[in-house]
């Protein structure tokens, strides 16, 4: 497979996410200006961070008149799942330049990192050199669209119908997300305790409920790798 080939095949890939990214995109626009953003701040946000789940959560607690360093804090825990991204494509990735891969983390968003995971493991004979043009054609359509759908939301959002609930495209896409990669049991696990955690603390204010979920279900999911790995040494 050619670098170009790899590319076309990246973007072909990505391409069905871009009904996602849309509404998605749109509705971050809208929620940005009913927060007291302008435009500027609600385009530099978006250009800046490319990260949807982290942008709503510090838009959701500055609303809830929450301190700053809580609204960062809380966007940061969303946010820490790419340092695992990274971690899983180094030993597809890491050869690259260090301004490649710097580019790579700035683009890197769930979609992108779930279908080139997939697709590197699946065909472990693809050249270094067409991993790394596979990533971009899965980054190519995503961000003009993540950042043209928040200019269109910040413009014209509030001619948006509220019957639209645009709103749908934030749990349909983490589930379009998830449910593939949970593979195992201690997937499962961690996915099972994440959800009644959250519910759990719904309670918690600011919405710290979900990043402490979020903690301990990577803790009980670790802990069942660890069971598992002593029941087959046994």
């Amino acid at each position: 497979m050619t670098e170009a080939q790899a590319f076309r095949r990246g973007a072909l890939d990505c391409a069905p996410f871009i009904l996602i990214v849309v509404p998605f995109s749109l509705l971050f626009g809208v929620v940005a200006r009913d927060a007291g953003l302008d435009l500027l701040q609600a385009m530099a946000m978006s250009v800046l961070v490319i990260a949807g789940a982290s942008q709503f959560t510090a838009l959701a607690l500055l609303e809830d008149h929450a301190p700053v360093f809580v609204a960062l804090l809380a966007a940061l825990a969303v946010n820490l799942r790419m340092a695992m991204y990274s971690a899983a494509l180094v030993p597809h990735l890491g050869h690259a330049r260090l301004g490649v891969r710097a580019l790579m983390a700035y683009l890197m968003v769930d979609q992108a990192f779930a279908v080139a995971v997939r697709t590197y493991e699946a065909e472990p004979a693809m050249t270094p050199a067409a991993r790394v043009a596979y990533y971009f054609g899965c980054m190519v359509l995503i961000c003009p669209f993540w950042y043209g759908g928040t200019l269109t939301g910040a413009l014209v959002g509030q001619a948006i119908p509220a019957e639209f609930s645009l709103d749908f495209a934030v749990p349909v896409c983490f589930i379009a997300l998830t449910a593939p990669l949970i593979r195992s049991l201690p997937h499962a696990v961690a996915a099972l305790v994440s959800a009644l955690a959250a519910l759990a603390l719904a309670w918690l204010p600011w919405s710290l409920g979900l990043p402490v979920a979020a903690l301990v279900a990577m803790i009980t999911g670790a802990q069942t790798e660890r069971l598992l790995q002593r029941r087959r040494r046994a």
